[in-house]
């Protein structure tokens, strides 16, 4: 039998650890708690997770610090939680490795459809089996698949979070190929865009500013207007 999702909630609040833990664990879902960054790295220590959900005003390590910690190290996926309104904190965890964010105050079913949405998009990679234990060189940069790690032609390494590495793999599986903004959500995320949805545009810049040399003149990944976006080189699978 295929247990359930294991996540870690890390807040400094009591009453969010409790009330989160509860609504999760009557959704299915196994939780551990912790109150902070070093609560949370006992935890890790002891057992692995599905998802850890990091709030990022913690007293010691703050959340972001621990993201990008995290990230560098670890393959779980992370869901920030931010204060409301704090745009800031939102991009500084996505940048650092976060797979999504929520603002606080949150209502419970909105956490749990961001927790299955990661999910989903997480146990979908490793499905990908031409790619996977690969690499793959394309433009000026090479690919470890497994590692989520770009190297560019001097030898820098760029990690790729879960949903970077997901968008990414959509283009290399097409090269060349024109994908509408609506087709890269439905395949990412398997859902439908709203009518002022931007959460494309809004992860092909984060993608851009770890592929392009130039983030202003993208050559990668190219806007093809009225149509959506396109890996302009052609991608080879590497032993």
């Amino acid at each position: 039998m295929t247990l359930s999702p294991h996540i870690l909630i890390v807040d400094d609040h009591q009453e969010i650890r409790k009330s989160v833990s509860r609504y999760l664990e009557r959704s299915g879902m196994r939780t551990s708690v912790a109150e902070d960054a070093a609560e949370m790295d006992i935890r890790l220590a002891e057992q692995k997770f599905d998802l850890i959900v990091l709030d990022v005003m913690m007293p010691g390590e703050d959340g972001l610090s621990a993201c990008k910690r995290l990230h560098e190290t670890i393959k779980t996926p992370i869901l920030m939680l931010t204060a409301m309104g704090d745009d800031d904190d939102r991009i500084a965890g996505l940048d650092g490795g976060a797979d999504d964010y929520l603002a606080k105050p949150f209502n419970p079913r909105e956490l749990l459809a961001r927790i299955n949405a990661i999910l989903r998009r997480t146990e979908q990679i490793p499905e990908i089996a031409s790619f996977s234990g690969k690499w793959l060189r394309f433009a000026h940069l090479k690919l470890d698949y497994d590692g989520r790690t770009l190297f560019d032609g001097d030898g820098t390494r760029t990690l790729l979070t879960t949903s970077e590495l997901k968008l990414l793999t959509i283009l290399l599986e097409r090269p060349r190929a024109v994908l509408s903004r609506d087709q890269l959500l439905e395949l990412s995320a398997g859902r439908v865009a709203g009518p002022l949805d931007r959460t494309i545009d809004n992860q092909i810049s984060r993608l851009r500013r770890k592929i392009e040399q130039d983030v202003l003149r993208p050559r990668v990944i190219a806007t093809v207007r009225n149509r959506g976006y396109s890996l302009t080189a052609d991608v080879e699978v590497l032993e």
